[in-house]
């Protein structure tokens, strides 16, 4: 039997690098499959989502295999996938989804019908989303192949870019995601909440579509220090002054065109002393505050329907004190939910390998072995301007 390791959440904040089985072309009912593939994986991510279950900001329970950004070499393929090959490089977007059921067909692939028996919307290492064992791993088990894999035309060209190519499974279409559907376009003004990878994706994904000027707001000075240095305006929101001030500062007008939410539930506020405190609609309704009439704002920052260590009860239950009449008589539009990534990564692909988007220099990607994965995720918690991407087998070293 050939062997495996993979990294696993053990109990709020800490996760270890574990022997875990070597897949197999089951489902995760145990259930022969052969629309299966197996890879070798090539690199992985750490993504903030991730942080949140190793936070026990979630039901993840104790033995979780992690992980939801895979790029992989096909190894093993199910006798029913006609469209790969052994020795294909792929990228495997982090959502499951079977691409027969009513919302695939629509390209809603994030919330698929069949791939979770829980609730709409399968995702590999992920809690309640079907028991899709994660790819932060040497090899991973990917199914419905044929529909989910975006394999890149040319190995090669594909590796001289693969520290970029590696942020099309999640952060780079989650990015342009809540772009396009906070209706960034040409010469639009854009505020993107969050300095993170995903920030950094949004806010590079709205330059790509034309904005004419991108801000990104944050609490961390050295992600702030990070985002300027790669070519957007930014506020930094541990200070006085309003966020409302402070983009009247940099447009001379204190609303913007396009707002986007790359925060999610455990955004924070701040005291009377400047301390940070949790206030999970923070974020949110400061987008309304800031979002012009008739303006769109996309959240693809993370909310969940249950947080354990939310800070009341109703947060606990994913219930937020949300400014919902304020977005009401501003005539906003909101668009929520997993992002759909296959309607995106081709197009995305295409950006990266003709020099249009340098995303691995935007979101500060550094590679790092798969035992250097644990130290990973807490440089990555303390606030570290940074992507992790993990590279199990050296390939990327090389």
């Amino acid at each position: 039997m050939a062997e495996n390791r993979g990294v696993v959440y053990v109990a709020q904040g800490r996760v270890e690098v574990q022997a875990i089985p070597f897949p197999k072309l089951d489902n995760p009912a145990g259930k022969k499959i052969e629309h299966g593939v197996i890879l070798k994986v090539i690199s992985t991510n750490i993504c903030g989502s991730d942080q949140h279950m190793v936070r026990g900001r979630t039901t993840a329970a104790s033995g979780l295999v992690l992980g939801h950004e895979i790029t992989g070499e096909v190894i093993e393929i199910g006798k029913d996938v006609e469209t790969l090959k052994k020795g294909d490089l792929v990228s495997v977007p982090f959502n499951v989804a079977c691409g027969r059921c009513r919302t695939c067909k629509e390209q809603h692939t994030g919330v698929c019908l069949s791939v979770n028996p829980a609730r709409a919307g399968g995702a590999y290492g992920y809690v309640d989303m079907g028991g899709w064992i994660g790819g932060q791993a040497e090899y991973v088990m990917v199914p419905y192949a044929d529909f989910n894999l975006l394999r890149f035309p040319d190995k090669d060209r594909a590796m001289a870019k693969i520290t970029d190519l590696t942020c099309l499974s999640d952060i780079l279409p989650t990015g342009f995601h809540g772009a396009v559907t906070a209706g960034v376009g040409p010469g639009s003004t854009v505020y993107v909440a969050g300095a993170g990878p995903v920030g950094l994706a949004a806010a590079a994904s709205a330059r790509l579509l034309g904005a004419a000027v991108v801000i990104v707001g944050d609490v961390n000075p050295l992600r702030l220090v990070h985002a300027r240095k790669v070519g957007f305006e930014t506020v930094d929101l541990s200070q006085d002054a309003t966020l409302a001030d402070q983009i009247a500062a940099i447009l001379g007008d204190a609303e913007v065109d396009c707002a986007i939410d790359c925060v999610g539930f455990e955004a924070r506020g701040h005291g009377h002393d400047g301390s940070q405190v949790e206030a999970p609609a923070t974020v949110l309704n400061s987008l309304m505050e800031i979002t012009r009439a008739a303006g769109r704002i996309g959240i693809p920052g993370l909310y969940v329907t249950d947080d354990p260590g939310a800070v009341d009860s109703a947060a606990k239950r994913g219930s937020l004190s949300i400014r919902l009449g304020l977005g009401w008589a501003k005539s906003h539009s909101f668009h929520t939910g997993q992002t759909p990534v296959m309607k995106y990564n081709r197009q995305l692909m295409q950006a990266i390998l003709w020099d249009r988007l340098n995303i691995a220099d935007i979101v500060g990607v550094q590679v790092i072995s798969l035992d250097q994965a644990p130290s990973g995720y807490g440089e990555f918690d303390a606030g570290a301007p940074k992507k992790f991407v993990i590279d199990p087998h050296g390939a990327l070293a090389a």
